[in-house]
């Protein structure tokens, strides 16, 4: 492929298909965005995922051919941060042979590593969309204004203020907070809809009742529950807070078995990684997924399944102590 200028980076939320694609930059979260708006512009075409860290010889090409009776397809090439010299090679050798046919995607979350190959990407004039983090007030404030805006939900700044209030700087939540108040809340999303669904900051009880329960305190738990509903605080921030609390372990789990730095790649704050490691002590893998399965259920439950809210909550509390004391 001969040179040309280097294309202009844009962000993640422009991204499209291409013969070949670089989505860069160390936000998880965008980066995943980015990918779906590259694969949901081709409905159609199959999608195949490789590892550059775990890459074998011959992988990228293989995938990149169509057979005979199949359409042109898209190969997301992830993890190319850790890209190993398989890749690297067959990488630069694809990229002076692109299909014009074929996407393929190759996303690179930050660092050094395969700069050989992203210089030359660069160079070929293939677009590059960018995943800065997303670290400061206004940046967080950028992001959830934006996410209504994408759907179609524009909010106010105040509702924008309230939710990056109550929720906090982790990314993935407030993307996982837009996407549940654009798909639960008809009409105008208000700043006390935000108060309805996730508290505020000097709410604590609500996490209080989460630590509790996930250290298999389940007295003390109960006893904050019971305390919190008597004084009128309603039971979907309290829940909100129980699965806040199990998808960071999830998280910080999962993160352990990929190679991943929870804080530098999650997102996550350090201290809710020292946490939830020392917390991931008394649970598996198995029993983390039944209290992620007792919240959901607990959620439907207060939000019209059941006649008894409270006492969905409270059995989701009781379960959730009790695997943790197992």
């Amino acid at each position: 492929m001969p040179p040309r200028n280097r294309a202009p980076e844009a962000t993640w939320f422009r991204a499209k298909p291409a013969p070949v694609v670089l989505v860069s930059g160390p936000e998880t979260v965008l980066g995943q965005r980015a990918i779906e708006r590259i694969t949901t512009a081709r409905p159609d075409a199959a999608v195949t995922r490789l590892d550059a860290g775990a890459y074998t010889r011959g992988a990228l090409l293989a995938a990149a051919s169509p057979s005979l009776f199949d359409a042109a397809g898209i190969v997301v090439v992830e993890g190319a941060e850790a890209m190993n010299d398989e890749f690297l090679t067959d990488g630069l050798a694809y990229l002076a042979t692109a299909d014009p046919d074929v996407c393929v995607v190759i996303r690179h979350g930050g660092g050094v590593r395969g700069k050989r190959l992203l210089d030359a990407i660069r160079k070929s004039g293939a677009p590059e969309y960018t995943c800065p983090a997303v670290k400061k007030d206004s940046e967080l404030a950028d992001f959830v204004a934006g996410e209504f805006e994408r759907g179609k939900r524009p909010v106010s700044a105040q509702v924008v203020r309230a939710l990056v209030d109550a929720v906090g700087a982790d990314v993935a939540e407030l993307a996982a907070a837009c996407q549940q108040l654009m798909r639960d809340v008809d009409g105008s999303v208000t700043p006390d809809t935000i108060t309805k669904y996730y508290g505020t900051r000097v709410n604590a009880t609500a996490f209080e009742v989460a630590d509790a329960a996930v250290a298999g305190d389940s007295a003390k738990a109960l006893a904050l529950l019971r305390h919190a509903l008597s004084t009128g605080t309603d039971p979907v921030p309290l829940n909100a807070a129980l699965a806040a609390k199990l998808r960071v372990l999830a998280k910080v789990g999962a993160a352990r078995g990929r190679r991943l730095d929870p804080t530098k790649d999650l997102g996550i704050a350090p201290w809710q990684v020292d946490r939830a490691r020392r917390e991931l002590q008394r649970w598996t893998a198995d029993t983390l997924a039944e209290a992620i399965e007792a919240v959901a259920q607990a959620d439907a439950e207060i939000k019209g399944a059941a006649r008894a809210p409270e006492f969905s909550l409270e059995r989701a509390v009781r379960t959730i102590a009790g695997l943790a004391s197992r």
